[in-house]
């Protein structure tokens, strides 16, 4: 399904890195378009670049050549500041390593996209509770990361990643450190969230059981998007 003005569209990212003897083209000319509310799961090889599209696609890297728009804003053009600015008002990101900061609790973790958003303490308090209770962890408030299993950590960076309200989460390997239970457990929180927040998600993900809950499907190939999967629309 396509709209008129679709959440964020890439058009022809090209990226490459220096090799020991040549350039090394991992992206080749990418083009995809996702709708607010859509789940993209991109699959393929390792090292096929998967993760290095996720971070282009959410502005954390730049390509060396194409354009991406979220709406009407072109990220391609903004700098630094300003795309940092961008990404904390309208990104969400869940990496395969959480990456909580180990010395403030559960709580304090969720209010950091809030804080740099430059919100009042007591909206950020009250949002974060919200979305700590919406991921199982009402009762881990106040649990640091240590006190944490890895599938609640996890459940903190999807609920650190909702603090500012995104229009779209993108997540590289969620589950990647998670056994099948936690990985279960981490899926229904995303997409319970996602129909009550109204979210875009891309995913990145080796797991076919992951992907085939997705009802677009691409495989990152020779540096290109193929096609979503046969009966996926």
């Amino acid at each position: 399904m396509t709209t008129a003005n679709p959440l964020l569209t890439a058009e022809n990212i090209h990226k490459s890195y220096t090799g020991k003897a040549e350039p090394v083209h991992v992206l080749r000319g990418v083009d995809i378009r996702v709708n607010s509310h859509d789940l993209t799961a991109i699959v393929g090889a390792s090292g096929s670049g998967k993760s290095t599209l996720l971070h282009i696609l959410g502005g954390l890297d730049r390509p060396d050549k194409g354009t991406i728009r979220f709406r009407d804003a072109d990220l391609s053009r903004m700098d630094d500041e300003a795309l940092a600015g961008f990404r904390n008002r309208n990104i969400g990101f869940v990496f395969q390593f959480h990456h909580l900061l180990p010395e403030f609790t559960a709580l304090e973790n969720v209010f950091m996209p809030g804080l740099i958003a430059g919100k009042s303490m007591a909206e950020i308090r009250e949002r974060a509770e919200y979305l700590l209770e919406e991921t199982g962890l009402k009762q881990r408030l106040d649990h640091r990361p240590s006190e944490l299993s890895g599938g609640e950590q996890q459940r903190v960076a999807v609920a650190r990643a909702l603090m500012n309200e995104p229009e779209i989460i993108m997540a590289d390997e969620p589950t990647g450190n998670l056994d099948e239970a936690n990985t279960d457990k981490l899926l229904s929180v995303m997409m319970d969230i996602r129909e009550k927040e109204q979210t875009a998600i891309i995913i990145i993900t080796h797991d076919p059981r992951i992907a085939g809950i997705a009802p677009s499907v691409y495989n990152l190939h020779h540096g290109q998007l193929e096609l979503p999967a046969a009966g996926n629309s």
